[in-house]
């Protein structure tokens, strides 16, 4: 699929490459002289000691200023100060260097948290803080990945072809700048770029991957992260069918990306013109997630929160193509707020975020609520519950994923009623609840569990409907090859349609689910280090030392995924079961510094009452044995 218009060409950027520094102490500059003097004697002697006290204490200083002008991350930050084309970065850099050269102990190991790594290319991409050095998120960094992305695609271009990349941007910090730099770079090293003409959701530029027919797609997003972070996802096209990078490709990106900085300097990279995608490349999304669902056959009154994003915008114009009326909108959150003023975290997930949508959705009377991250790759769900304190509950992803999926094998039979056999495959994460695969099998369609994350997801063979428990949904493969909150929302909001049309709530829908297929309870611990070596620790007494029980409940067995599993590949994952049909898994995060576990239980025996009881009194007793376990 290709599109026509595109807008030729755009300016570049002039770096200022200023790299004055403050001058920095040498040891060969501070010199010592020896003189004999008569020893002194009485208040004279007390004089001198209170002198020498002071004068060691002067020492001291002195000594602690020569061994941090020493350091050798001192030349590593000047030389990268010589580079950096930001002036924030570059001023903060210089007042780091100013500080530690003086001897100030935790400038020092600022930078030494800074230059003595650097944030690791790999599935995920790059994502960071905001800061000067190779171990934070900047536009030196940026530089070098996108110079090793251009050379990655030239190297695997065939021969007399130019390799393409589409690249998107949303509203956080750098955004933009990121993704314009990306651009001038990839189109200097001989790459067709093509921007996408504003910010908007990760989605559309999934979507115009596979629409435009690139070989890559760049989003710059940290999606739900905190507000001074950002990120670099890569996507793949040809083959790859515009899905998120998978090995070994991340492994030679990655190392491209380290030949780029030590090889170049950013200052040297060439750039050059790019062009602006066109805006019927969002149309042609808008039109495609709006074809998904029929007209709606009940009125829904339903509140809506952009968490500070980029997703209200196409989310309006998909509502309004699909013949839905419009939602009630948290006003404060609705506009894209790179500071994310209203919330601690931009995560639907994270205690305190919904508030506001809870007591907009009050005011209202609303029957759900809607709400996507930052980027409007994730999806959360909330509806009515006089039990919850805000008078809402907020579904999990599980649940949330379960129904989803429910509704596509309803799909799947509709769409089959020829042949009678539906086919397909549902395909969730290996931390995600086991009920999509009852589902599946009670459908008759496949189902495939991959490693956490959509690049896998996505990738599952003959793919109709697929999810991850952090709110992460993909209704339309067809289309997309990610998560998309957009099109996931577009797909509930109508579920929710066609119940009410059936005199059925939500509330009660779930229940059905758990009279055909078992009521199926889940939760997760987090948790959140300041030291990642922490994780590492855990993880390692875990497969050293591995429990017998958990909660009192026998293990029967313990899969270490370390080195792949059941035709897996190899990933930092433990999956305990245990004997009442209970399942546990543990992993680091892959994004942020958590360590995650994840518990899932099932009941179907009884009425629905009675297995919601069992399953959730399950629950609590592995939840308080694995908190037990991890200490």
């Amino acid at each position: 699929m290709t599109d026509a218009g595109f807008e030729r060409p755009r300016g570049r950027h002039t770096a200022d490459t200023d790299s004055a520094l403050p001058p920095v102490i040498r040891a060969e500059d501070i010199a010592t002289v020896a003189i004999e003097l008569p020893p002194l004697t009485g208040a004279a002697a007390a004089t001198d000691a209170a002198g020498s006290a002071s004068d060691a204490a002067s020492s001291a200083a002195t000594d602690a200023a020569t061994d941090s002008a020493t350091d050798p991350v001192l030349a590593a930050a000047q030389a990268w100060l010589a580079q950096d084309p930001d002036p924030e970065t570059r001023a903060e850099l210089r007042a780091l260097l100013t500080f530690a050269s003086g001897g100030d102990t935790a400038a020092l190991a600022d930078l030494h948290s800074r230059f003595d790594t650097r944030l690791a290319f790999g599935t995920a991409g790059l994502r960071g803080e905001i800061a000067a050095g190779p171990n934070r998120m900047n536009r030196v960094l940026v530089a070098q990945a996108a110079a090793g992305l251009a050379a990655y695609l030239l190297a695997r271009a065939e021969p007399g072809t130019t390799p393409s990349a589409v690249i998107g941007y949303d509203g956080r910090k750098n955004s933009q700048i990121f993704a314009t730099d990306t651009a001038e770079l990839l189109a200097g090293a001989g790459v067709r770029a093509v921007l996408l003409p504003r910010l908007l959701p990760t989605p559309v530029l999934a979507f115009a991957v596979r629409h435009l027919d690139v070989s890559a797609g760049v989003m710059v997003t940290a999606s739900h992260n905190p507000p001074n972070d950002n990120g670099y996802k890569v996507y793949l096209g040809d083959a790859n069918e515009g899905s998120q990078i998978v090995s070994p490709d991340d492994g030679l990106i990655a190392a491209e990306i380290l030949r780029v900085a030590e090889e170049r300097l950013v200052p040297e990279l060439p750039r050059s013109a790019y062009e602006t995608a066109p805006e019927s490349v969002v149309q042609a999304y808008i039109s495609a997630t709006a074809g998904l669902v029929h007209a709606p056959l009940a009125p829904v009154n339903a509140v809506y929160t952009a968490m500070h994003g980029v997703g209200w915008d196409t989310t309006r114009r998909v509502l309004e193509a699909a013949g839905f009326a419009l939602p009630t909108l948290v006003d404060a959150q609705i506009a894209p707020d790179a500071a994310f003023p209203t919330v601690a975290f931009p995560n639907p997930e994270e205690p305190g975020a919904m508030d506001l949508a809870y007591r907009t959705a009050d005011e209202v009377n609303a029957e759900l609520i809607i709400a996507n991250d930052p980027d409007a790759d994730r999806l959360a769900i909330a509806i009515p519950d006089p039990t919850a304190e805000n008078g809402y509950r907020r579904l999990s992803g599980n649940e949330v994923g379960a129904i989803l999926g429910w509704r596509a094998a309803e799909n799947a039979v509709a769409s089959a009623a020829a042949s009678g056999t539906p086919i397909g495959t549902l395909a969730c994460s290996i931390v995600s609840t086991p009920a999509l695969q009852a589902v599946a099998e009670a459908y008759g369609l496949n189902f495939a569990d991959t490693l956490t994350g959509f690049k896998w997801v996505s990738r599952a063979p003959g793919l109709i409907y697929g999810f991850e428990e952090a709110l992460g949904y993909l209704v339309n493969p067809g289309t997309v090859r990610d998560k998309d909150g957009i099109s996931a929302a577009l797909a509930f909001l109508s579920l929710v349609s066609d119940l009410k049309a059936e005199g059925v709530t939500l509330a009660e829908h779930l229940k059905r689910f758990s009279a055909r297929f078992g009521h199926f309870a889940s939760s997760q611990i987090s948790v959140r280090v300041t030291d990642i070596s922490e994780i590492s620790r855990v993880m390692t007494r875990l497969r050293q030392s591995p429990p017998e029980a958990v909660g009192g409940i026998r293990v029967t067995s313990i899969d270490d995924l370390s080195a792949g599993f059941d035709g897996l590949p190899p990933s930092d994952v433990l999956r305990i079961r245990l004997a009442d049909g209970s399942r546990v898994m543990v992993r680091p995060s892959g994004t942020e510094p958590k360590l995650k576990v994840y518990i899932d239980t099932r009941s179907e025996i009884g009425s629905v009452p009675e297995r919601t009881a069992a399953a959730t009194a399950a629950l609590a007793v592995v939840d308080a044995g694995m908190r037990e376990l991890i200490g």
